[in-house]
């Protein structure tokens, strides 16, 4: 079954994916005349503006839960595992894929306070699955249904969970990664913690992304700056590396265009563009402005993607610790910290991938029980959150490939009609554009 997984992953997530995504990426960039670019000051200022319209949370609450969702273990883990398999260029590729990601993110944004949703209980919801009925209507409602049903397994936050727990192993308890009941019981204590979050709802999660994004990014930052400044004479080495590899073609196009895949891959997970989960918690928003709300929403790629993962990168590069046999991930960032600043680095950094990993499944939990309540109901979407609590404690105990695997697939399954839906409406979110600059 593992390597069923895998092989299926590796089948849909490699060339057809970067098309899709990327592709669609660059038509939505050059079809909005390079909104992120000309737009990025009203971006800004729209995280100032009062919200009025129906929904539960604020486009600032939104922002920070999605990017708590966003950035998370994909961006150590994530980009060490792009390092990995694909070398420094593939992080030339995640900053393309996050430019890319922006304009996508703007046309979910605008989208999903468009056609906002209500559940059978008549209260509001946005994502995908609304923006496809409403938007498109009834006759497109299995592509709404493909979206909710891949969006049961691609939320559930397995790579979170089973990275939390490899690094809390690598970090305190050296020699037992492999042991089962080790993992078991880590898995418990970390399942217990999300609990007293999630089960609050949507509320409580946005309270607490709201306190935790602008602190674990300001306290990441300043991690990195300290090995910068430790190391800056390294720097140019770095840069040059990452556009060396990016455009290396005398390795011959296939492993060019493998690097490019690789990071587009990764920045998948990263930034989620085109995958539609975003659409979920910026349609809680009450912002009653469709195009002010695609302006919150194509920030979080430039943070996440942008920003977050280019902090990550330079220290282990700097370090030159990403040439390990197989897949791997938060193992290879530690060794990184642990090499630059040696005794207290790997357990600074083990204090941000808790962090990181816990911000990551609280909101994570959000995303899969608005997916069970389209399809199932508000009352019977109550049993997806001990669903994705006990996937959190099976997480523990899986290998990474699987897991990574696992969440690639299912991402890329919810792209499908996410990118379609935005595809076929992106004429109307041009003309609100227009009207919202006239």
């Amino acid at each position: 079954m593992s390597d069923f997984i895998i092989n299926l992953s590796n089948l849909i997530c490699g060339y057809p994916l970067f098309v899709w995504l990327i592709g669609g990426g660059l038509f939505l960039f050059c079809y909005s005349r390079a909104v992120p670019v000309r737009r990025l000051g009203a971006a800004v200022r729209s995280l100032r503006t009062r919200n009025s319209g129906e929904g539960q949370i604020s486009s600032f609450q939104a922002l920070m839960s999605a990017i708590s969702a966003t950035v998370g273990m994909g961006n150590i883990a994530g980009v060490a595992i792009a390092l990995v398999v694909g070398g420094p260029g593939a992080i030339f590729w995640m900053w393309v894929s996050a430019l890319m990601g922006m304009a996508t993110k703007f046309f979910e944004g605008t989208l999903t306070i468009m056609y906002k949703g209500r559940n059978d209980k008549g209260e509001v919801r946005g994502g995908p699955m609304y923006v496809i009925e409403k938007g498109l209507g009834k006759q497109y409602r299995p592509l709404a249904v493909m979206f909710a049903c891949a969006g049961l397994i691609g939320c559930l936050g397995v790579m979170q969970a089973n990275q939390f727990v490899e690094a809390f192993t690598t970090v305190f308890l050296p020699g037992t990664q492999g042991s089962f009941w080790v993992r078991f019981s880590i898995g418990l204590v970390m399942t217990a913690i999300v609990a007293s979050v999630v089960l609050g709802g949507i509320t409580r999660i946005s309270k607490v992304a709201s306190k935790m994004v602008p602190t674990m990014v300001t306290l990441y930052f300043t991690l990195v700056l300290i090995v910068i400044v430790l190391n800056y004479r390294e720097l140019p080495r770095v840069f040059g590396s990452i556009f060396e590899g990016a455009f290396n073609f005398r390795a011959g196009l296939g492993a060019f265009a493998g690097v490019a895949v690789t990071g587009a891959r990764r920045a998948m997970l990263v930034n989620e563009a085109g995958v539609g989960t975003a659409m979920m918690m910026h349609g809680a928003s009450r912002n009653a402005e469709p195009v002010r709300e695609g302006f919150v929403a194509m920030l979080g790629p430039a943070i996440d993607s942008g920003l977050v993962c280019t902090l990550t990168a330079i220290p282990i590069l700097i370090a030159d610790c990403y040439h390990v046999e197989g897949v791997k991930g938060l193992s290879v960032a530690l060794q990184s910290y642990d090499t630059l600043i040696p005794v207290a680095g790997k357990y600074l950094l083990m204090i941000l991938v808790a962090v990181f990993a816990f911000s990551t499944m609280f909101s994570y939990s959000y995303y899969g029980r608005t997916c069970s309540e389209y399809l199932f109901g508000k009352d019977k979407a109550r049993y997806y959150d001990w669903f994705y609590l006990v996937m959190l404690l099976v997480a523990s105990v899986i290998t990474l490939d699987v897991a990574v695997s696992l969440m690639d697939l299912a991402f890329a399954l919810m792209s499908v009609p996410t990118m379609f839906a935005i595809f076929k409406l992106s004429p109307r979110v041009v003309r609100a554009l227009k009207d919202y600059r006239d």
